[in-house]
Order: C-alpha cells, then structure tokens, then sequence
C-alpha cells in the first residue's frame, strides 16, 4: 500500500515539476493513440454504417469478422504488422518499422473492430424507417447517412472512446513495431514495461498514475461531448413538445 501511495505522490511530482521526459512520453502516447483512433474511427464507422444499412449475401460472415478482431490479441497484430513492415516484408520499403507509423497502423488495427461493432450497433439501433423518411422527403444518400451519424452520435461516441481505451493501454503490438527507442517511440505503457523490468517499480508506478490521469481527461473530454449530445436531443425534443402543446390549445 505504501509503494502505491509513493508511486502516486511520485507521480504528482513528476507531472508538477515539469519532468521533460515524462511529459515527452506523455506527449507521444496521446499522439499515436489520437491519431490511431481517428484512423480506425475513418475506417470504423463507415463499415458500421454500411453493415447496418445494407442487407446482402454474407453479411453474417462479415459481422463474425468484425466481432472476432473486437477480441484479436494485440500481440497478434503486432506480430502481423512486423512482417509486413520488415525490411524485407512487402511493405518494407516505406521504411516504417520501429518508427511512430509503425505503432499508429498496429494500434489502428486493433481498434478498427471495435469501433466498427459498436458503429454497427449504435446505427443498428435507430427505427429502421428513419432513413427511408429521410429519402422520402428528398434528402440524398449522403444526407440521409450524415443525419443517422448525427441521430447515433452518443452510441458513436461511445464507440471511440472504447476504441480509444483499447489501444491507449495496449503495449504488446507498440513494442514489437515501436521497439521502444527513447525519445522516437517510447511511451507510457512500453516505458512502464521496462522499468518493471529493471525492478523499478516505483517509476513503474509513477508512470502509471500518470497514464490513468492522461486517459481519464480524454475521457471526460469525450464524455462531456456525449453529454451535450443528450442536452441537445432533449432541448429538441422539449422544444418539440411545446411546439405540440401550444398548436393543440
């Protein structure tokens, strides 16, 4: 209990004084799990969109691909994505292995699924005559879309935060493409790893209160989004409701 309790107060001190490297590390994990969340939120929730809406041979099949890469061990993935980036892998060329590219295409990845599934079931769950009232009043098939990703918003939000939450604390895959190279690709959950390894556990600690408070603003960041979102559609609603209200009387 006490060694948590210092890794805590280590942390606090870390973070109050200014520490360059930690804040660097800090600094690199938010950008390759920001940037590998917008990749897989690009990816994720057009797939979602297109899976709910459209019905076709194999649809089944695709939804079983999709809930199986939810659970696809990252080691996995970074394995993959090491031979594919290798030197002498197809993609070798781009010279992208233990750089931060290699770290945002795996952690992508492993986010991809998750933000599909749960895309798939934000936009699955709206009245499935909502978009054909949208095309019946003469919206096109990019608007009557763009208005059902307004309408599932909060599932959506929902979906890149577990994304997110999936990737930001994930370390095998970043540490098999990243290699974790001080000052180019180490960050807090690989920097965490080495210094357990090095019997380091109160800068192991430290390093760790430190993601949780990194991961928690960006959660409530999101969260205050997803909470605006419900305001809004209650405002509407209630606007709509007096609206009725006063046409009745």
């Amino acid at each position: 209990m006490d060694s948590i309790f210092s890794g805590f107060m280590q942390a606090l001190y870390l973070l109050a004084t200014g520490d360059a490297e930690v804040y660097e590390v800090a600094a690199l994990t938010v950008k390759v799990s920001g940037f590998a969340t917008l990749f897989s939120v690009a990816i994720g929730v057009p797939i979602g969109l297109w899976l709910a809406l459209r019905e076709f041979p194999g649809k089944r099949f695709c939804l079983s691909l999709i809930n199986f890469g939810m659970g696809l061990p990252p080691v996995v993935v970074g394995l993959f994505v090491s031979l594919l980036l290798w030197r002498y892998g197809p993609l070798g060329m781009l010279g992208f292995m233990y750089t931060v590219w290699a770290m945002i295409i795996a952690q992508a990845i492993i986010a991809g699924p998750i933000v599909a599934g749960l895309s798939f079931a934000a936009i699955g769950g709206l009245n499935p005559k909502l978009r054909l009232q949208l095309l019946s009043l003469g919206a096109t098939e990019w608007q009557a879309n763009w208005l059902l990703i307004k309408e599932a918003k909060l599932g959506l939000l929902a979906a890149v935060m577990a994304g997110f939450g999936g990737i930001v604390s994930e370390v095998g895959a970043s540490m098999m493409v990243g290699g974790n190279i001080k000052g180019q690709t180490r960050v807090l959950t690989t920097a965490t790893v080495m210094e357990v390894g090095k019997g380091n556990y109160d800068i192991a600690l430290a390093l760790s209160f430190v993601l949780l408070i990194v991961v928690y603003g960006i959660v409530v960041l999101l969260t205050y989004l997803q909470n605006s979102g419900k305001r809004e559609r209650y405002e509407t609603s209630g606007a709509g409701n007096n609206g009725c209200k006063s046409g009745s009387q």
